[in-house]
């Protein structure tokens, strides 16, 4: 993105990541309209495109839980990582099963009367007055226009467009289209649905997502505030013993404005950056140093640790933090950033301090 744009690339392992997809997809659109279309001993048989419309609506319901369970994963063991760096892929697919069950139930339950598909979705049920009679097509029509915008607004153009900041904040609306989809589903489905495993089984998605995430966000806290008052008098904060920064990794330390300085260690060196990648502010103090550069975890994005510059022929740059070796051997590190490009004075436990 720092040199041209180019279209959506895959490179082998996105192919593996979406024919697994396209796979478990498949089986389970299977699998729910076999078991659906099983003869009940009543002789009852469901309608098979109303059937194929909550297959597509549970699929994708299903998918975006596992979109929003990726994050929280990956933050606690980086064996999910790889599915971070495809989340992306998973969500396109998550929004085109989502505007297939959108698309066939608009054709199947409004496309029949006088007035404009579209039209009657909104006025079909007009008890928007109604707290119990809400018309859960709502609902869903507004998530469904939420993940219109950000399968829209994938692409690394958008982001570079956009600034990582602005694209972010809009990507975060996921969250708001989950909560929409829970609302869809109870105001909608579980209505009519006498079985109660339905309901348990979208009050476990909700709380595996909202569990994950609590979690992550105590720990994250925990750590935090056991390094507050660590601030210097100087404008330096003391992050933590060379010894504590495992070789080729970093170690994280919040800042007193809320944002937070990755501390890397390349062998005898040590430097300090700021924590946000310049593509989709992923976390640097999460990745590592791979043939001499950071390598965000998110997506792979690369900086020179010495100057934050990401090495030809690309050209973004984070900026770098001061980094000292106190009289007790503390790492402390410069509050304030250097300017973008400038190297920053880091540490050699081999030696001195540069």
């Amino acid at each position: 993105m720092g040199v041209k744009y180019q279209g959506v690339q895959w490179n082998g392992n996105k192919v593996v990541y979406d024919l697994y997809m396209l796979v478990a997809l498949a089986l389970f659109m299977g699998v729910f309209m076999t078991i659906g279309m099983t003869v009940h001993p009543s002789g009852h048989q469901a309608d098979a495109v109303v059937l194929l419309i909550r297959a597509l609506g549970c699929a994708a319901f299903l998918m975006l839980t596992v979109v929003l369970t990726i994050g929280p994963l990956a933050r606690m063991n980086p064996r999910f990582l790889p599915f971070l760096y495809n989340r992306r892929h998973l969500g396109v697919m998550t929004f085109l099963v989502a505007a297939a069950h959108f698309g066939l139930t608009v054709l199947w339950y409004h496309s029949s009367g006088p007035l404009n598909p579209f039209v009657s979705l909104l006025v079909s049920n007009p008890l928007y007055a109604s707290v119990e009679g809400f018309p859960f097509e709502a609902f869903g029509l507004a998530a469904f226009a939420i993940l219109f915008v950000m399968a829209a607004t994938s692409h690394d153009f958008w982001l570079k467009t956009l600034s990582a900041s602005v694209w972010k904040v809009l990507h975060m609306l996921v969250y708001v289209a989950y909560g929409l989809l829970v609302l869809h589903i109870a105001y909608g489905a579980l209505m009519t649905e006498k079985s109660a495993v339905y309901v348990a089984l979208v009050i476990a998605a909700l709380a595996i997502v909202a569990g994950l995430h609590v979690v992550t966000g105590v720990r994250e806290w925990s750590r935090d505030s056991g390094m507050k008052g660590l601030h210097a008098p100087d404008g330096w904060i003391d992050v933590c013993a060379p010894e504590d920064i495992p070789d080729k990794r970093a170690v994280t330390a919040p800042l007193p404005k809320g944002d937070r300085v990755a501390v890397f260690r390349d062998g005898a060196k040590i430097y300090a950056v700021e924590n946000a990648c310049r593509h989709q502010n992923g976390p640097l103090g999460e990745g590592c140093i791979k043939d001499g550069v950071i390598t965000c975890p998110w997506h792979g994005w690369q900086y020179r640790p010495q100057d934050g510059v990401s090495p030809p022929p690309y050209e973004e740059r984070i900026a770098t933090h001061d980094v000292r070796l106190s009289s007790l051997g503390r790492v402390f590190v410069r509050v304030k950033k250097n300017p973008l490009g400038k190297e920053g004075a880091f540490i050699d436990v081999g030696g001195a301090a540069s």
